[in-house]
């Protein structure tokens, strides 16, 4: 069982670690290490349930979340001989309506992730039919009800959690007792379908769901988070009260429910954000900068002006028995986040660079941006990259993917089109329009060329910003990474290829520099391909190339997300001025403005949210007590 496994935190059931927490939970290196062990579990059960000649029933829940405990359970079946024909599963919803064939269909994402490859009986399968007429929809939801029962109930059931709080389909509102029935999906539950549909107008409104009270009846309940993005909800369901508005809350009275998560899922978790809340603590640097920032915010002032006083009240008095006075802590803190803030990201040449982020040698850098998809770059760090243009480092800009999914098909008919003007006898622009005029439904495939036309133009409008900051285009590299060119949302998974093709370019500039994208909140998980990708590069390579040892890699974040203030090692300001040249580079981007695909549950274009994140950035700063800039991009450093 999931309890009885060693986590990186304290295990889950100790008093002065859990006061705040009402469901057992586990917190796991990674989503792959914990998903693994999920898949172990269900395995033994399955085994077990075999050894006394008895079915296996499971729950099994879709979207990204479970998609990893798949592919364990299936290299399980085919590398150990984990049989599947006593299991018998239940899937938990279905979009209504819905035909099984669509590729969005929760029928299809089981049989593409898990049944197509094990040796599961189909009679043993159950999935709501999204097909079902309204007249007959009542009793449907009775019989599947009926059908759950007649098996025994269910052994395991595998959830996910919505940022709603929802698992399953049971949106905000429902009842404790609920069985399986049709409901309205959320607003938010269909903004966070909505890449998987190509916008959110595709997503269809209503569902069926198994109930809470179905979900609640199962023996054994192991709920899976990760990412940023899921914090809050997890704090709220696992800290909270019970209450309908967030019905994840009501597995607090089931017996034997565990939370499994990443790091940044359970990082708003009283005992992991602010563990001195809960418990002595051991106070290394890093603890004591991410407590004083946290006082400073919580009390809104400037770190110099905390009290003694303050830290006591606050759970701190351990912290000021080692430092001494609230007077020595506060300048040491201060001094260690004013060390973060420079003008040159590529090191100042011939300064003293001990207080300062980067190496002032060798004066010039080599340095490779990468960027997941073909606008990360300007989005993300565009006034840095601006700055180590003009102070004469050799940059290089690597876009790891093609980008061509986000290109919608009226952009698409539109260049298309002219090309038709230009040349209106070439037959292939005339097999492009003809496809886009044609194609129906988002879940068709674009054709070879029309994603290649989708891609040019991605790369035209890189060109354009990159030219726009003087880079040579001999230093912009388009790596067309081969996980990512499937045609549709749902993307290949990371490869050796890909590796090599990384591997391949950071070879050819041996940089000293390497920005990388590290915003996991990324809506549609390219971010993190593109990262595990650079990070098993890195791996592979730190023996091999000397040059190596002396390559450092900062880490940004994107338009979702930014790092927090005690996070941060290297911040670089932007004077009004810069923040503009940041605004045109990302207007070079016009397949991206005016009604982006993938911009998540924010209306805003991305320069104005960006530009509204670097500013709160540097309020942050400055609400420490700090200068007041305009505005201020982040970085992490990655040690590998």
């Amino acid at each position: 069982m999931l309890q009885q496994l060693q986590t990186k935190h304290q295990p889950v059931g100790q008093f002065e670690d859990t006061r705040f927490e009402k469901i057992h939970n586990v917190t796991y290196n990674s989503s792959l290490e914990a998903s693994n062990l999920v898949a172990k579990e269900i395995a033994d059960l399955i085994k077990e349930k075999q050894k006394e000649n008895k079915n296996c029933v499971l729950g099994l829940a879709t979207g990204s979340s479970p998609i990893k405990v798949y592919e364990e359970l299936v290299r399980m079946h085919r590398e150990e001989g984990l049989s599947f024909e006593n299991v018998i599963t239940f899937n938990l919803d279905e979009y209504f309506p819905m035909d099984r064939n669509n590729i969005q269909s929760y029928f299809y994402f089981m049989h593409e992730h898990l049944f197509n490859h094990v040796n599961i009986l189909p009679e043993n399968i159950n999935i709501p039919n999204g097909t079902v007429s309204i007249d007959d929809l009542y009793q449907y939801c009775i019989d599947y009800e009926m059908k759950i029962k007649a098996v025994g109930g269910l052994d395991f059931q595998l959830l996910g959690i919505g940022r709603t709080g929802h698992i399953g389909f049971n949106e905000p509102g429902s009842h404790l007792n609920s069985g399986t029935r049709i409901i309205t999906l959320n607003h938010i539950t269909r903004v966070d379908a909505a890449p998987a549909f190509l916008g959110i107008e595709n997503v269809p409104r209503k569902a069926i769901t198994m109930g809470i009270g179905t979900v609640r009846d199962a023996k054994r309940i192991v709920l899976l988070a990760w990412g940023a993005n899921k914090s809050k909800i997890i704090k709220e369901t696992i800290e909270g009260e019970i209450s309908s508005l967030v019905p994840a809350t009501y597995l607090q009275q089931h017996n034997n429910t565990t939370f499994v998560m990443d790091e940044d899922a359970s990082s708003e978790l009283t005992r992991i954000k602010t563990p001195w809340l809960v418990k002595s603590c051991f106070w290394n640097d890093d603890l004591k900068l991410k407590a004083v920032t946290w006082l400073s915010n919580l009390l809104k002032k400037p770190i110099l002006k905390l009290t003694d006083k303050e830290y006591n009240d606050h759970g701190m008095s351990g912290l000021l028995t080692e430092e001494g006075t609230a007077y020595d802590l506060n300048i040491k803190m201060f001094n260690k986040l004013q060390h973060t803030i420079t003008g040159w990201p590529g090191g100042k040449p011939f300064a003293d660079d001990s207080n300062r982020p980067e190496r002032a040698t060798p004066s010039r850098k080599r340095v490779i941006i990468f960027s997941p998809h073909p606008d990360d770059d300007v989005i993300s760090m565009g006034g840095t990259f601006d700055r180590l243009v003009q102070q004469g480092h050799e940059v290089h800009v690597v876009y790891q993917t093609s980008g061509n999914i986000a290109v919608s098909d009226e952009e698409a008919l539109k260049f298309a089109e002219i090309s038709k003007e230009i040349n209106s006898d070439s037959q292939k622009i005339n097999d492009i329009i003809k496809f886009i005029k044609n194609k129906k439904g988002n879940d068709v495939i674009d054709s070879l060329d029309v994603r290649k036309l989708k891609g040019s133009i991605r790369k035209s409008e890189s060109l354009a910003a990159t030219r726009y900051f003087d880079l040579p285009d001999e230093n912009v590299h388009f790596l067309n990474l081969p996980f990512y060119e499937t045609g549709t949302i749902k993307k290949g998974n990371l490869s050796q290829d890909d590796v090599d093709i990384m591997k391949s370019i950071i070879d050819a500039v041996k940089p000293h520099q390497i920005y990388a994208a590290g915003d996991l909140a990324d809506p549609h998980g390219t971010h993190k391909v593109c990262l595990d990708a650079l990070f098993a590069a890195l791996e592979e390579m730190k023996s091999e190339k000397e040059y190596m040892k002396d390559c450092w890699v900062w880490l940004y974040r994107g338009a979702w997300h930014e790092w927090d203030s005690h996070e941060i090692e290297m911040a670089v300001p932007m004077s009004p001025d810069q923040v503009l040249r940041k605004r045109h580079a990302i207007f070079y981007h016009q397949s991206q403005k005016d009604g982006v695909m993938f911009q998540g549950d924010d209306s805003r274009e991305f320069w104005v949210r960006v530009e509204d994140r670097n500013r709160l950035t540097a309020k942050k700063y400055n609400d420490l007590g700090l200068t007041d800039y305009a505005a201020i991009e982040a970085f992490k450093r990655y040690h590998f």
